[in-house]
Protein backbone atom coordinates (compact mmCIF):
# COMPACT_ATOMS: atom_id res chain seq x y z
CA UNK A 1 0.00 0.00 0.00
CA UNK A 2 1.37 3.57 -0.83
CA UNK A 3 1.28 5.93 1.62
CA UNK A 4 0.75 9.51 0.99
CA UNK A 5 1.74 12.57 2.08
CA UNK A 6 -0.67 16.19 1.27
CA UNK A 7 1.64 18.66 1.80
CA UNK A 8 0.20 22.24 2.00
CA UNK A 9 -3.25 22.52 2.10
CA UNK A 10 -6.25 24.25 4.25
CA UNK A 11 -7.43 21.06 6.46
CA UNK A 12 -10.69 20.30 7.93
CA UNK A 13 -9.95 18.15 10.78
CA UNK A 14 -13.66 17.99 11.87
CA UNK A 15 -12.29 15.77 14.72
CA UNK A 16 -14.11 16.62 18.47
CA UNK A 17 -10.70 17.71 19.63
CA UNK A 18 -8.42 18.55 16.55
CA UNK A 19 -8.33 22.06 15.54
CA UNK A 20 -8.63 22.50 11.88
CA UNK A 21 -5.67 24.50 9.50
CA UNK A 22 -5.32 26.97 7.57
CA UNK A 23 -2.41 25.16 5.69
CA UNK A 24 -0.83 21.76 7.00
CA UNK A 25 0.59 18.73 5.74
CA UNK A 26 -1.48 15.44 6.43
CA UNK A 27 0.22 12.14 6.74
CA UNK A 28 -1.02 8.90 5.32
CA UNK A 29 0.53 5.66 6.35
CA UNK A 30 -0.26 1.89 6.20
CA UNK A 31 -4.22 3.34 5.45
CA UNK A 32 -4.48 5.44 8.61
CA UNK A 33 -3.79 9.13 9.25
CA UNK A 34 -0.69 9.00 10.97
CA UNK A 35 -0.25 12.98 11.66
CA UNK A 36 -1.59 16.19 11.02
CA UNK A 37 0.77 19.36 10.90
CA UNK A 38 3.23 21.66 9.38
CA UNK A 39 6.30 20.49 7.81
CA UNK A 40 5.68 16.90 7.87
CA UNK A 41 8.12 14.61 6.33
CA UNK A 42 8.48 11.12 5.56
CA UNK A 43 10.95 9.51 2.59
CA UNK A 44 8.54 6.25 1.85
CA UNK A 45 5.61 9.02 1.16
CA UNK A 46 4.01 9.92 -2.12
CA UNK A 47 3.95 13.67 -1.96
CA UNK A 48 0.78 15.39 -3.22
CA UNK A 49 1.18 19.00 -3.78
CA UNK A 50 -2.34 20.05 -2.37
CA UNK A 51 -2.05 23.82 -2.35
CA UNK A 52 -5.28 25.15 -3.17
CA UNK A 53 -7.30 22.51 -2.12
CA UNK A 54 -8.98 21.63 1.02
CA UNK A 55 -8.52 18.92 2.43
CA UNK A 56 -11.30 16.87 4.54
CA UNK A 57 -13.18 13.72 5.72
CA UNK A 58 -14.98 12.17 3.04
CA UNK A 59 -18.65 12.30 3.05
CA UNK A 60 -20.71 9.86 4.85
CA UNK A 61 -23.89 8.42 3.57
CA UNK A 62 -26.19 7.20 6.29
CA UNK A 63 -28.75 5.74 4.70
CA UNK A 64 -29.15 5.01 0.61
CA UNK A 65 -30.72 1.93 -1.44
CA UNK A 66 -28.41 1.41 -3.72
CA UNK A 67 -29.77 -1.35 -5.67
CA UNK A 68 -32.44 0.97 -7.06
CA UNK A 69 -30.08 2.84 -9.07
CA UNK A 70 -31.11 1.01 -11.79
CA UNK A 71 -34.09 3.44 -11.93
CA UNK A 72 -32.45 6.52 -11.31
CA UNK A 73 -34.38 9.75 -11.95
CA UNK A 74 -37.71 7.16 -12.94
CA UNK A 75 -39.64 8.08 -9.86
CA UNK A 76 -40.15 4.29 -8.40
CA UNK A 77 -38.77 1.09 -8.74
CA UNK A 78 -41.25 -0.41 -11.73
CA UNK A 79 -44.18 -2.83 -9.95
CA UNK A 80 -42.81 -5.85 -12.04
CA UNK A 81 -39.30 -5.61 -11.46
CA UNK A 82 -37.77 -8.88 -10.40
CA UNK A 83 -33.99 -8.22 -9.83
CA UNK A 84 -31.90 -11.39 -10.16
CA UNK A 85 -28.29 -11.19 -8.09
CA UNK A 86 -26.79 -9.79 -11.23
CA UNK A 87 -29.16 -6.99 -11.49
CA UNK A 88 -28.95 -6.07 -7.63
CA UNK A 89 -25.30 -6.41 -8.35
CA UNK A 90 -24.83 -4.02 -11.01
CA UNK A 91 -27.28 -1.38 -9.22
CA UNK A 92 -25.46 -1.20 -6.39
CA UNK A 93 -21.94 -1.03 -7.98
CA UNK A 94 -23.27 2.03 -10.04
CA UNK A 95 -24.43 3.47 -6.79
CA UNK A 96 -21.04 3.01 -4.53
CA UNK A 97 -19.01 4.26 -7.41
CA UNK A 98 -21.64 7.26 -7.96
CA UNK A 99 -20.92 7.86 -4.59
CA UNK A 100 -16.90 7.75 -4.57
CA UNK A 101 -17.34 10.34 -7.68
CA UNK A 102 -18.70 12.74 -4.85
CA UNK A 103 -16.43 12.71 -2.46
CA UNK A 104 -18.26 9.90 -0.42
CA UNK A 105 -16.21 7.36 1.52
CA UNK A 106 -18.99 6.19 3.50
CA UNK A 107 -22.44 3.96 2.42
CA UNK A 108 -25.14 2.37 4.49
CA UNK A 109 -26.60 0.57 2.07
CA UNK A 110 -30.10 -0.06 3.06
CA UNK A 111 -30.50 -3.48 0.82
CA UNK A 112 -34.20 -4.50 0.51
CA UNK A 113 -34.22 -6.19 -2.42
CA UNK A 114 -34.38 -10.06 -3.03
CA UNK A 115 -32.82 -11.69 0.27
CA UNK A 116 -32.72 -14.50 -1.58
CA UNK A 117 -28.32 -16.08 -0.56
CA UNK A 118 -27.39 -15.28 -4.22
CA UNK A 119 -28.74 -11.87 -4.45
CA UNK A 120 -27.20 -11.20 -0.74
CA UNK A 121 -24.07 -12.40 -2.46
CA UNK A 122 -24.16 -9.99 -5.61
CA UNK A 123 -24.74 -7.04 -3.05
CA UNK A 124 -21.56 -8.00 -0.95
CA UNK A 125 -19.83 -8.59 -4.76
CA UNK A 126 -20.55 -4.91 -5.39
CA UNK A 127 -19.55 -3.57 -1.59
CA UNK A 128 -16.22 -5.58 -2.48
CA UNK A 129 -15.23 -4.39 -5.80
CA UNK A 130 -16.21 -0.07 -5.24
CA UNK A 131 -13.36 0.48 -2.78
CA UNK A 132 -15.14 2.35 -0.16
CA UNK A 133 -16.48 1.38 3.33
CA UNK A 134 -19.67 0.41 3.28
CA UNK A 135 -22.59 -0.64 5.84
CA UNK A 136 -24.90 -3.48 4.57
CA UNK A 137 -27.98 -2.96 5.93
CA UNK A 138 -30.42 -6.59 5.27
CA UNK A 139 -34.01 -5.06 4.92
CA UNK A 140 -35.99 -7.89 3.90
CA UNK A 141 -39.98 -7.28 3.81
CA UNK A 142 -40.54 -10.77 5.67
CA UNK A 143 -38.23 -13.37 8.02
CA UNK A 144 -35.58 -10.85 8.36
CA UNK A 145 -34.38 -12.59 11.51
CA UNK A 146 -33.57 -15.64 9.38
CA UNK A 147 -32.24 -13.60 6.40
CA UNK A 148 -29.81 -11.95 9.16
CA UNK A 149 -28.70 -15.21 10.71
CA UNK A 150 -27.88 -16.63 6.98
CA UNK A 151 -25.81 -13.86 6.46
CA UNK A 152 -23.72 -13.88 9.50
CA UNK A 153 -23.07 -17.59 9.18
CA UNK A 154 -22.51 -17.56 5.75
CA UNK A 155 -20.20 -14.33 5.78
CA UNK A 156 -19.58 -13.19 9.25
CA UNK A 157 -19.99 -9.61 10.80
CA UNK A 158 -17.28 -8.00 8.57
CA UNK A 159 -17.52 -10.06 5.28
CA UNK A 160 -14.60 -7.94 4.66
CA UNK A 161 -11.74 -5.26 5.56
CA UNK A 162 -14.12 -2.60 4.27
CA UNK A 163 -17.65 -3.82 5.01
CA UNK A 164 -19.62 -4.40 7.91
CA UNK A 165 -22.99 -6.29 7.99
CA UNK A 166 -25.99 -4.15 9.99
CA UNK A 167 -29.60 -5.65 10.40
CA UNK A 168 -32.80 -3.20 9.35
CA UNK A 169 -36.20 -3.42 9.95
CA UNK A 170 -39.02 -0.96 8.22
CA UNK A 171 -40.66 -0.09 11.58
CA UNK A 172 -40.62 0.58 15.02
CA UNK A 173 -43.55 -2.28 15.23
CA UNK A 174 -40.49 -4.88 15.08
CA UNK A 175 -37.74 -2.93 17.63
CA UNK A 176 -38.52 -4.85 20.49
CA UNK A 177 -37.86 -8.29 19.10
CA UNK A 178 -35.27 -6.88 16.36
CA UNK A 179 -32.78 -6.02 18.78
CA UNK A 180 -32.90 -9.30 20.68
CA UNK A 181 -32.31 -10.66 17.25
CA UNK A 182 -29.58 -8.20 16.11
CA UNK A 183 -27.75 -8.10 19.88
CA UNK A 184 -27.23 -12.10 19.49
CA UNK A 185 -26.05 -12.15 16.18
CA UNK A 186 -23.35 -8.62 17.15
CA UNK A 187 -25.41 -6.61 14.64
CA UNK A 188 -26.38 -2.82 14.85
CA UNK A 189 -29.96 -2.50 14.05
CA UNK A 190 -31.40 0.56 11.70
CA UNK A 191 -35.10 0.91 11.81
CA UNK A 192 -37.22 2.85 10.27
CA UNK A 193 -39.35 5.88 12.01
CA UNK A 194 -42.28 7.90 10.16
CA UNK A 195 -45.21 9.05 10.87
CA UNK A 196 -47.21 5.16 11.24
CA UNK A 197 -44.45 4.93 14.27
CA UNK A 198 -45.74 7.97 16.68
CA UNK A 199 -45.54 6.81 20.12
CA UNK A 200 -43.75 3.17 19.09
CA UNK A 201 -40.35 4.54 20.27
CA UNK A 202 -41.14 6.22 23.64
CA UNK A 203 -43.32 2.80 24.35
CA UNK A 204 -40.04 1.07 23.50
CA UNK A 205 -37.18 3.13 24.56
CA UNK A 206 -35.96 0.29 26.79
CA UNK A 207 -34.96 -1.29 23.53
CA UNK A 208 -32.99 1.64 22.14
CA UNK A 209 -29.36 2.65 22.77
CA UNK A 210 -26.35 3.60 20.97
CA UNK A 211 -26.54 0.67 18.95
CA UNK A 212 -29.69 1.76 16.92
CA UNK A 213 -29.69 3.87 14.04
CA UNK A 214 -33.28 5.40 13.61
CA UNK A 215 -33.88 6.01 9.46
CA UNK A 216 -35.63 9.62 8.88
CA UNK A 217 -37.17 10.18 12.24
CA UNK A 218 -40.20 12.50 10.52
CA UNK A 219 -43.56 12.91 12.08
CA UNK A 220 -42.45 11.24 15.05
CA UNK A 221 -44.10 12.19 18.36
CA UNK A 222 -42.17 14.66 20.80
CA UNK A 223 -41.97 11.54 23.58
CA UNK A 224 -40.18 9.43 20.71
CA UNK A 225 -37.95 12.15 19.96
CA UNK A 226 -37.13 12.64 23.70
CA UNK A 227 -36.59 8.93 23.75
CA UNK A 228 -33.96 8.50 21.21
CA UNK A 229 -32.20 11.73 22.20
CA UNK A 230 -31.98 10.05 25.78
CA UNK A 231 -30.59 6.25 24.46
CA UNK A 232 -28.00 7.77 22.63
CA UNK A 233 -29.26 6.18 19.32
CA UNK A 234 -28.12 7.54 16.49
CA UNK A 235 -30.32 9.65 13.57
CA UNK A 236 -29.65 9.17 10.06
CA UNK A 237 -31.86 11.74 8.05
CA UNK A 238 -32.50 11.69 4.03
CA UNK A 239 -34.08 15.22 3.67
CA UNK A 240 -34.10 15.45 -0.46
CA UNK A 241 -35.60 12.34 -0.49
CA UNK A 242 -38.22 12.56 2.24
CA UNK A 243 -39.38 15.68 0.89
CA UNK A 244 -39.65 14.59 -2.41
CA UNK A 245 -40.75 10.85 -1.94
CA UNK A 246 -40.71 10.09 1.38
CA UNK A 247 -42.53 10.57 5.26
CA UNK A 248 -42.30 14.71 4.41
CA UNK A 249 -39.91 17.49 5.94
CA UNK A 250 -36.98 16.11 8.72
CA UNK A 251 -38.02 18.16 11.91
CA UNK A 252 -34.61 20.08 12.02
CA UNK A 253 -35.17 22.53 14.96
CA UNK A 254 -36.89 19.52 16.90
CA UNK A 255 -33.37 17.98 16.54
CA UNK A 256 -31.53 21.16 17.84
CA UNK A 257 -33.81 21.44 20.79
CA UNK A 258 -32.85 18.16 21.95
CA UNK A 259 -28.87 17.73 20.51
CA UNK A 260 -29.68 15.63 18.65
CA UNK A 261 -26.89 15.04 15.88
CA UNK A 262 -27.99 13.48 12.92
CA UNK A 263 -26.06 11.67 9.96
CA UNK A 264 -27.11 12.57 6.65
CA UNK A 265 -27.75 10.16 3.64
CA UNK A 266 -29.65 10.14 -0.04
CA UNK A 267 -32.19 7.57 0.51
CA UNK A 268 -32.51 6.69 -3.17
CA UNK A 269 -32.08 8.11 -6.26
CA UNK A 270 -34.84 7.56 -7.63
CA UNK A 271 -35.67 11.23 -7.87
CA UNK A 272 -33.24 13.55 -6.32
CA UNK A 273 -29.36 13.49 -6.56
CA UNK A 274 -26.68 11.42 -5.63
CA UNK A 275 -24.11 13.56 -2.98
CA UNK A 276 -24.44 14.33 0.20
CA UNK A 277 -23.61 17.96 -0.20
CA UNK A 278 -27.26 18.07 -1.39
CA UNK A 279 -28.33 17.02 1.94
CA UNK A 280 -26.41 18.98 3.65
CA UNK A 281 -28.05 22.32 1.61
CA UNK A 282 -31.46 20.83 2.13
CA UNK A 283 -30.96 20.14 6.18
CA UNK A 284 -29.88 23.72 6.76
CA UNK A 285 -31.97 25.62 4.50
CA UNK A 286 -35.12 23.76 6.06
CA UNK A 287 -33.98 24.55 9.20
CA UNK A 288 -33.47 28.35 8.40
CA UNK A 289 -36.73 28.56 6.95
CA UNK A 290 -38.50 27.47 9.63
CA UNK A 291 -36.77 30.54 11.35
CA UNK A 292 -37.78 33.13 8.97
CA UNK A 293 -41.44 31.77 9.20
CA UNK A 294 -41.20 32.27 13.37
CA UNK A 295 -40.00 35.72 13.12
CA UNK A 296 -42.64 36.49 9.68
CA UNK A 297 -45.07 35.68 11.65
CA UNK A 298 -43.52 37.95 14.91
CA UNK A 299 -43.07 34.92 17.22
CA UNK A 300 -40.53 35.69 20.31
CA UNK A 301 -37.79 33.57 21.86
CA UNK A 302 -36.07 32.80 18.30
CA UNK A 303 -34.17 29.66 17.93
CA UNK A 304 -30.72 30.38 16.54
CA UNK A 305 -30.19 29.62 13.28
CA UNK A 306 -28.52 26.29 12.01
CA UNK A 307 -24.61 27.16 11.09
CA UNK A 308 -22.26 25.77 8.39
CA UNK A 309 -20.39 24.41 11.04
CA UNK A 310 -22.94 22.01 12.44
CA UNK A 311 -24.13 20.68 8.73
CA UNK A 312 -20.73 20.00 7.59
CA UNK A 313 -20.17 17.49 10.68
CA UNK A 314 -24.05 15.74 9.95
CA UNK A 315 -22.33 14.98 6.70
CA UNK A 316 -19.05 14.08 8.28
CA UNK A 317 -18.41 12.98 11.86
CA UNK A 318 -22.24 12.97 12.82
CA UNK A 319 -22.96 10.41 10.31
CA UNK A 320 -20.21 8.24 11.19
CA UNK A 321 -21.31 8.39 15.17
CA UNK A 322 -24.81 7.26 13.23
CA UNK A 323 -23.63 4.26 12.21
CA UNK A 324 -21.46 3.65 15.21
CA UNK A 325 -17.91 4.21 12.98
CA UNK A 326 -17.07 7.43 14.95
CA UNK A 327 -14.25 5.45 15.99
CA UNK A 328 -13.17 4.46 12.46
CA UNK A 329 -13.76 7.26 9.67
CA UNK A 330 -15.43 10.62 9.61
CA UNK A 331 -13.05 12.74 10.82
CA UNK A 332 -8.71 13.20 10.05
CA UNK A 333 -7.18 12.29 13.08
CA UNK A 334 -4.01 10.38 14.28
CA UNK A 335 -5.07 6.70 14.60
CA UNK A 336 -8.14 6.21 12.30
CA UNK A 337 -8.46 5.49 8.81
CA UNK A 338 -7.58 7.80 5.83
CA UNK A 339 -10.72 8.26 4.39
CA UNK A 340 -10.50 11.71 3.19
CA UNK A 341 -11.00 13.81 0.19
CA UNK A 342 -9.03 16.92 -1.40
CA UNK A 343 -11.02 19.78 -3.05
CA UNK A 344 -9.70 22.21 -5.69
CA UNK A 345 -10.15 25.68 -4.65
CA UNK A 346 -8.80 27.23 -7.46
CA UNK A 347 -11.67 27.31 -9.63
CA UNK A 348 -14.25 30.02 -11.04
CA UNK A 349 -16.96 28.18 -9.02
CA UNK A 350 -15.11 28.39 -5.59
CA UNK A 351 -12.65 30.88 -5.75
CA UNK A 352 -12.29 33.13 -3.66
CA UNK A 353 -12.35 30.86 -0.41
CA UNK A 354 -13.22 33.69 1.93
CA UNK A 355 -14.63 30.83 4.82
CA UNK A 356 -13.61 27.26 4.02
CA UNK A 357 -16.33 25.41 5.55
CA UNK A 358 -18.31 27.75 4.08
CA UNK A 359 -16.87 27.19 0.53
CA UNK A 360 -17.82 23.47 1.37
CA UNK A 361 -21.69 23.76 2.64
CA UNK A 362 -22.77 26.07 0.37
CA UNK A 363 -20.03 26.56 -2.84
CA UNK A 364 -18.12 23.04 -3.71
CA UNK A 365 -19.63 20.91 -6.26
CA UNK A 366 -18.29 17.49 -7.48
CA UNK A 367 -16.05 19.32 -10.39
CA UNK A 368 -13.90 20.23 -7.30
CA UNK A 369 -13.44 16.55 -6.57
CA UNK A 370 -9.60 15.74 -7.25
CA UNK A 371 -8.74 12.73 -4.75
CA UNK A 372 -10.62 10.32 -2.91
CA UNK A 373 -8.82 7.95 -0.48
CA UNK A 374 -10.59 5.20 1.36
CA UNK A 375 -8.24 3.10 3.92
CA UNK A 376 -5.67 5.20 2.68
CA UNK A 377 -6.50 3.50 -1.09
CA UNK A 378 -7.36 6.39 -3.50
CA UNK A 379 -11.00 5.66 -5.77
CA UNK A 380 -10.90 8.78 -7.08
CA UNK A 381 -7.29 10.98 -8.54
CA UNK A 382 -7.14 13.67 -10.63
CA UNK A 383 -10.63 13.92 -10.86
CA UNK A 384 -10.92 10.06 -12.32
CA UNK A 385 -12.55 7.88 -11.03
CA UNK A 386 -9.78 4.25 -10.71
CA UNK A 387 -12.80 2.01 -11.74
CA UNK A 388 -14.02 0.64 -15.37
CA UNK A 389 -16.63 2.95 -15.53
CA UNK A 390 -17.43 1.84 -18.88
CA UNK A 391 -17.79 -2.12 -17.49
CA UNK A 392 -20.04 -0.90 -15.11
CA UNK A 393 -22.26 1.53 -17.34
CA UNK A 394 -22.47 -2.02 -19.74
CA UNK A 395 -23.34 -4.08 -16.93
CA UNK A 396 -26.49 -1.70 -15.81
CA UNK A 397 -27.41 -1.50 -19.45
CA UNK A 398 -27.44 -5.65 -19.67
CA UNK A 399 -29.29 -5.60 -15.95
CA UNK A 400 -32.11 -3.28 -17.35
CA UNK A 401 -32.46 -5.58 -20.39
CA UNK A 402 -32.71 -8.39 -18.55
CA UNK A 403 -35.95 -6.63 -16.56
CA UNK A 404 -36.91 -5.79 -19.69
CA UNK A 405 -36.61 -2.11 -19.16
CA UNK A 406 -35.80 0.25 -21.85
CA UNK A 407 -32.04 0.65 -22.62
CA UNK A 408 -30.53 3.61 -20.88
CA UNK A 409 -30.84 6.98 -23.27
CA UNK A 410 -27.22 7.93 -23.30
CA UNK A 411 -26.37 4.33 -24.55
CA UNK A 412 -29.32 3.82 -27.17
CA UNK A 413 -30.62 6.89 -27.96
CA UNK A 414 -30.73 8.02 -32.03
CA UNK A 415 -28.59 10.89 -32.62
CA UNK A 416 -31.09 13.95 -32.47
CA UNK A 417 -34.05 11.51 -31.28
CA UNK A 418 -36.82 12.89 -29.30
CA UNK A 419 -37.38 12.18 -25.73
Amino acid sequence: MTDFLLKGATVLTLGARTQNHVEADVLVERGSVSEVGSGLRSRAAEAIDASNTIVMPGFVDSHRRCWTSLFKNEGSVPTAATPGPQDVYAGTLAALLGAAEAGVTTVADWYDGPPAPGHVEGVLRAHAEAGIRTVLVLAPAEHAESVWRRAVQRHGVAPTELTTLAAGVHSAAALSDARRAANELGLRLHVKGTARDAGMFAAAKGDLDPGVTVIHAAGLADDDLDAIADSGAGVALTPVADMTTGPGSPPMQTFLDRDIRPGLGVGHELQGPGDILAQIRAAISIQHATYFDLKLAGKGGLPNLLTTRHVIRYGTSDGANALGLGGTTGSIEAGKQADLIMLRTDTPNLYPVNDPIGAVVWGVDTSNLDLVLVGGRPVVRAGVTQADVAEVRSLVAEARARLGLPSPILAGAAPGGAL
